[in-house]
Order: C-alpha cells, then structure tokens, then sequence
C-alpha cells in the first residue's frame, strides 16, 4: 500500500498540471483546487495565497525540468565543458515548449515578488539552489566562479526563452547558437 499524498502535495501537483494547459489568467484558485481534488480552503491554510502556491508550483516545476535535461545529457562526465553546455542548448530547446505555462507564470512570480517578500525569498531561495546544481551538472566546478558561471548561463537559457515567449522570431537554437556561442567565446577575455 504506497503512502497517501499531503493536501499539499496534491495542490502543488494539481497547480502544476493547471500551469501545463491553462493560460495565466485562468489559473484561478477554483480551478487548482478542482484539479488536486482539495477544498479551496485548504490553498490558504497551506500557502498563505493563491499567488505563493502558484509560486511554489513554479519553483517546483522548474527544478522537475532542471532533472529532465540532466536525465537527457546522460553521462556528461565524458564530454568537455563546452559540449555539455552546447548539449545542455540541445537539451533545453527540445524540452522548453512542454514548459511554456510554467515559463510564463515564472514571469508573473517574477512580477508578484517586487510587492512580496515571500513570494521574492521562494525565488530566491530556488536560484541559490539551482546555480549550484547547474555548476556541478556543466563541470564549472562547485567553488563560487563555477557557481557564478552557472548564474550567467541560467539567465542566457531563460532571458532566450522570454525572448522567445514575445516573439518566436527572436529565438535562438541550433546552429545558430552554436555560431553565437563561438561569437561570445572569441569575445570574453581570457583570464589569467
């Protein structure tokens, strides 16, 4: 018999699979409590609000998604660091319009956390995890140059992909990134 899951589990859960088919503005508090088969007050009593749960979902999500594209490099142990970032490239654009409705609403948690603090310490709190986790994963090494290089690429993938949110025109993949990669590389100064 496998262990009953939390009301809190389930309205995570539920809000995930409300972020993967709805738009934004209709991920109401109504429809992810219908969809975790939880009462709707319980979203209060176990995040506070609407908006922290979504947050919380999001953040979730986006690690869920950081272990798909591990899961899709393999062993990237035998490959350089440049080619686990350009696989890394690879597996991020063949995984990122699953998660559209999780990047969008990345964008309104980002919106939400200038007005609230703890919705700006949840996302916070998810990229001290994260940079560390994608330091390890590239091979940058886990000291704090590793790990700042791992915030830099962070941003690339996700500034690319609202890019690509407003206009499907701007994005960047394939050969096209490789030839901006070798651009940038050429033009970033060696250090000594």
């Amino acid at each position: 018999m496998s262990p009953q899951r939390s009301n809190r589990e389930a309205l995570v859960e539920g809000t995930l699979r409300c972020l993967e088919r709805l738009p934004a503005e209709r991920i109401t508090a109504r429809a992810i409590a219908e969809e975790a088969g939880a009462n709707l007050a319980s979203i209060a009593y176990h995040f506070g609000s609407k908006d922290e749960l979504v947050t919380e979902a999001v953040i979730e999500g986006l690690d869920r998604w950081l272990v798909e594209i591990a899961d899709a490099l393999g062993d990237v142990e035998r490959f350089a660091p440049e080619q686990r970032l350009r696989r890394a490239g690879v597996a991020f654009d063949e995984t990122r319009m699953r998660h559209t409705g999780l990047a969008t609403n990345f964008i309104a948690a980002l919106a939400r956390a200038q007005h609230d603090d703890r919705v700006r310490e949840a996302l916070a709190d998810g990229f001290r995890r994260t940079r560390p986790r994608i330091a390890a994963l590239l091979g940058f090494g886990v000291d704090q140059a590793g790990v700042d290089a791992a915030g830099l690429v962070h941003s690339i993938f996700t500034s690319l992909l609202f890019q690509e949110l407003l206009d499907p025109s701007l994005r960047i993949a394939g050969r096209r990134m490789t030839r901006a990669q070798a651009r940038l590389a050429v033009a970033l100064p060696r250090s000594s």
